[in-house]
């Protein structure tokens, strides 16, 4: 097996809808510009909240990519 190196970095992510969509908006957002993720791990998730509403989805993502060469 070839020995590896890997980065992990935290992002959030937001959606007006669901966490599900907000940590799919930050996978899909940090492979715009980070190359090869690997692993995507669900840190924690809260809601923001207005005048008792929810308004937004927050959801907190832990996200590996591989170092090359």
């Amino acid at each position: 097996m070839e020995e590896s190196v890997y980065k992990v970095i935290e992002i959030i992510g937001t959606s007006k809808n669901s966490w599900e969509e907000a940590a799919k908006n930050a996978v899909e957002t940090a492979a715009k510009t980070v190359h090869d993720l690997r692993v995507a791990e669900i840190k924690e998730l809260d809601m923001r909240i207005e005048n008792g509403k929810v308004v937004a989805y927050r959801a907190k993502v832990n996200v590996s990519f591989k170092y090359h060469d």
